[in-house]
């Protein structure tokens, strides 16, 4: 069994022994935001237990399996989000992935060793101050002292789940990385850091790599869940991590976009390197040997889902009575227009700068009156086309300072169901875009560790590789490839013209990392 607490909702699933999917329940939860802080995500951890036990007890009910069938579980979830615990390991506090309350606090620290700190945290981390623990336990600190006092301990949200379902607590290197306090060396923490920030590096959980056991599930668990008491759980991982391994991204090279609410562009990288110029974030992978770069576009997904709630109803209505997605609708409507899309501009997402991370304000640049040359198909093929854009950005910064030379992807989650897309994608990249067989990669991925770590799966190499099916590969065009890497210079150079309206106050951001 599979748990993955993602941002927008909880999942339990269960695999049978050859990777196939069984049984899955889901359902969405909130992180509320607390109205007197402003950027807060908070992290409601009775709440969220609770619907962690209705989702194990839905997929065992659902699936008709007896819990003594359940082998292993483990734990993923979204990154960056923390728990701390009191002396007595009760969890006392917790915020979510994009909580960004810390402004203040990341701009105080950004000052620190004469502006260098974020540099050394950089290089031994992998990560900036943006979303990192360090600028957010340093807000308790300063607002909520006596809760800040009372932390002994600190996880991820994802070993947060095993802590509950087994009183055991530890911490991966694939999760707990995105905090800045862990070594990329030696995959272990860097309590120096927090010395540097004034803070107290006494908090820090036992590390213990993906595959290893972490304990069983208690009685009260077993109560609580449904599972069986006694059931081995196994270390878990972030979730983008995990998903790697359930897309075969093993070995080092290989490349993969995770096409879902924030695209991820993820590149396995041989050894422990950053970016000299700070634009990609480098996480540990689940395999000690690797480390991987990560560059994210900013609401690809909810771009889309934003322009086919507010322009298409006429398209959602069609496409209901046709039995087919809006999107495959929209997709055969955008292949009658041609590449560039009339020279329309969309500026939403940006290439990853990791250490001056903002947006322009969402628009369309360059739209015509002309309904022929400027209509719902144009602008639709045009977010696709720029989401492309971005994508190749973001991996040629990783390929500039890696060394790497990729020749192809693998693209999953939602948006690589889109052909149109997917061909884009190629056409743009250059690259061919392998689409795997299995869309549910990261429960595919936690699921892969359980069974390795109680000896039923090989390595997570072997077994990564024996699972994953490609279902289909697209081939770049080369003479719309180098059509197209004039329309990638164009739209860098407008995007660049549109930061500059956002810095001197005339646009809004699409979004602004704390501390800008």
């Amino acid at each position: 069994m599979a748990l993955d607490a993602g941002t927008g909702s909880m999942r339990a699933v269960i695999f049978d022994l050859q990777g196939e999917q069984i049984a899955t329940y889901q359902q969405e939860w909130i992180h509320p935001v607390d109205p007197d802080i402003p950027g807060s995500m908070t992290f409601d951890l009775p709440y969220s237990w609770q619907i962690s036990c209705q989702c194990i007890q839905g997929v065992l009910s659902q699936s008709g399996i007896s819990n003594k069938d359940i082998l292993a579980v483990s734990s993923c979830s979204m990154r960056e989000g923390i728990v701390l615990y009191d002396n007595d390991r009760v969890p006392i506090w917790a915020c979510g992935n994009v909580d960004a309350r810390a402004t203040r606090e990341v701009n105080e620290l950004k000052e620190l060793r004469d502006h260098q700190f974020e540099n050394q945290l950089y290089k031994i981390s992998g990560q900036t101050l943006a979303l990192s623990a360090i600028p957010r336990l340093l807000w308790l600190a300063h607002y909520q002292g006596d809760l800040y006092r009372r932390a002994s301990s600190i996880s991820m949200i994802s070993d947060w789940l095993g802590f509950m379902l087994t009183d055991q607590l530890a911490v991966d290197p694939s999760n707990a990385g995105t905090t800045g306090m862990l070594n990329l060396v030696t995959r272990d923490w860097h309590p120096e850091l927090l010395d540097l920030a004034g803070l107290k590096s006494n908090i820090l959980s036992p590390v213990k790599e993906s595959t290893m056991p972490l304990g069983e599930v208690t009685a009260q668990a077993a109560q609580q869940t449904g599972l069986r008491q006694g059931t081995p759980v196994i270390v878990g991982g972030g979730d983008v991590q995990l998903g790697c391994i359930g897309l075969g991204l093993t070995e080092p090279s290989q490349a993969a976009i995770i096409g879902g609410t924030f695209w991820q562009q993820v590149v396995n990288l041989p050894q422990p390197i950053t970016d000299p110029n700070m634009n990609v974030r480098i996480n540990p992978h689940i395999i000690p040997s690797l480390v991987q770069a990560e560059s994210i576009s900013f609401f690809t997904g909810l771009t889309m889902r934003w322009f086919r709630d507010v322009f298409c109803e006429e398209e959602k209505l069609v496409a209901k009575k046709l039995g087919i997605s809006p999107y495959t609708l929209l997709e055969q409507m955008a292949q009658k227009v041609p590449l560039g899309s009339n020279d329309v501009v969309p500026i939403f997402s940006d290439a990853m700068h990791f250490k001056s991370w903002y947006h322009a304000a969402p628009s369309f640049i360059n739209m015509s009156i002309d309904p022929d040359k400027c209509n719902k198909a144009v602008l639709f093929r045009a977010l696709e086309e720029n989401a492309a854009i971005v994508a190749s950005c973001n991996l040629e910064q990783v390929e500039k300072f890696s060394g790497v030379k990729l020749d192809s992807i693998i693209f999953s989650g939602g948006s690589s169901q889109g052909a149109l897309w997917s061909q884009i994608l190629a056409d743009v990249t250059g690259l061919s875009v392998h689409i795997p067989k299995v869309k549910e990669s990261t429960a595919l991925g936690c699921a892969i560790v359980a069974g390795v770590g109680i000896g039923v799966f090989d390595s997570l190499q072997e077994t990564s590789k024996k699972f994953v099916q490609i279902e289909k590969v697209y081939h770049p065009n080369q003479e719309n490839h180098q059509q197209y890497q004039h329309h990638k210079q164009k739209w860098l150079d407008i995007y660049h013209q549109q930061l500059q309206l956002v810095d001197s106050g005339l646009t809004t951001s699409l979004w602004k990392a704390p501390g800008l």
